[in-house]
């Protein structure tokens, strides 16, 4: 099982041109750094494409990774389900997976990235900061953990609820070879496969603008991968553990949305009450998540997980992290299920849905007004696929990632 709420992909500053080199793209982004006014504005980008660029460079294909005698075992063997996945999801799922994780990338780090997420200590809604080309996102990421605990700390300093960690694995969607790296490699079979298929169908269909529609998305398909590759493979038993933990994270996830809903009334409703009374019913709110999380578990696999969970503080950034990749999975779990499983059926309509908006495509998915994901979105300057981003520069909250 893994709870997690930090993941996957890490949104970046966008560069049209695809056709750059590796170098020539880090050269471009350091020129567009240079002209952003602020020195501080300046060496986010330049800490930006320097982590990218470290990427780029230590990648070496998985075959000269797997006939190198210094190989582990293990490596070897998890080297293999990477491309018995890869071809799965080419074959089966309708994923690109040409030039996308055949390669593999040793960072000599637990995660890739660092991301923190903030919001006032009484509203959901999250702070967001602008990034060329792309708009308002509600989240910053960063190749040094350093840097996103001063960003983190500078924050709370701003009496803001924060929350922030480490991210395992995210996608350039497309415009570079992501390599496989060291800090997903060790993920379980299911997992690993969960968060390969996620990654390749962000390639698949990216709506930029609408970070909700795509995690989601992703998720969604993700977990229907893995059902599928174990089924394909005769893992039967491994299927069954996979749809257990699936039941339970549901769970909690529904849970833990229940309780955002909860304190988004609570702030509505009591917006004149003393702020140490809402400190209070708060508090008493998340408490109750906890206790509810807590005999959910209780006995089960997942025990640990949810400890790990809430060993962390729980707050409205947090909250909204979680929400943001989960919100609209069930539908779009529905509508693959109106399809019949059909996955090309499924991305064909959603492909329709491009040029909408975030709220058109909700109603599209059959949702209420009042059931719409909260996080709000920056008008598009963009609604075609070829504008999406080249390499980290913000990073996105989802369940694809670090395990509690």
């Amino acid at each position: 099982m893994r709870l997690g709420e930090v993941d996957g992909m890490l949104v970046s500053v966008a560069i049209h041109c695809k056709s750059l080199t590796h170098r020539g793209w880090a050269i471009a982004v350091a020129i567009l750094a240079a002209t952003l006014s602020g020195c501080r504005t300046a060496n986010y980008y330049r800490q930006a494409v320097g982590g990218q660029w470290e990427i780029l460079r230590k990648a070496r294909p998985i075959d000269t990774v797997r006939n190198d005698p210094k190989t582990s075992a293990d490596l070897k063997k998890r080297l293999d389900t990477v491309e018995s996945v890869r071809a799965f999801a080419a074959t089966h799922l309708g994923l690109d997976a040409t030039r996308q994780y055949d390669r593999y990338t040793d960072l000599g780090r637990p995660y890739v990235v660092w991301v923190v997420f903030a919001a006032p200590e009484f509203s959901l809604e999250p702070k967001t900061w602008w990034y060329p080309m792309l708009g308002s996102l509600a989240y910053r990421g960063f190749f040094s953990e350093a840097d996103a605990r001063a960003e983190a700390a500078s924050l709370r300093n701003q009496g803001l609820d924060v929350y922030g960690g480490g991210v395992d694995a995210y996608s350039t969607l497309g415009w570079f070879r992501d390599p496989v790296l060291n800090t997903f490699i060790r993920r379980d079979e299911a997992d690993l496969a969960e968060l390969l298929i996620h990654e390749l169908t962000h390639q698949r269909l990216y709506l930029p603008g609408d970070i909700d529609f795509n995690e989601a998305l992703a998720t969604a398909v993700g977990r229907e991968g893995v059902r599928r590759w174990l089924r394909a493979n005769g893992r039967t038993q491994a299927l069954r553990d996979y749809e257990e933990a699936q039941r339970i994270e549901d769970r909690f996830i529904k849970d833990a949305l229940k309780t955002r809903q909860e304190l988004r009334q609570l702030y509505e409703t009591e917006i004149d009450s003393p702020p140490e009374v809402l400190r209070q019913k708060k508090a008493a709110v998340l408490a109750k998540l906890q206790q509810k999380a807590t005999a959910l578990a209780r006995g089960k696999a997942a025990e640990a997980d949810i400890k790990k969970w809430f060993a962390k503080s729980v707050n409205n950034a947090r909250l909204n992290s979680l929400a943001s990749y989960y919100d609209l999975v069930p539908a779009f779990e529905h509508l693959l299920a109106n399809h019949h499983g059909d996955l090309e059926a499924f991305f064909a309509q959603l492909s329709q849905l491009k040029r909408q908006s975030p709220a058109e495509r909700r109603r599209a998915l059959g949702l209420r007004p009042d059931e719409e994901a909260s996080t709000p979105h920056r008008p598009r300057r963009d609604s075609a696929r070829s504008n999406r981003a080249g390499g980290p520069a913000a990073g996105t909250a989802s369940a694809a990632a670090a395990k509690p």
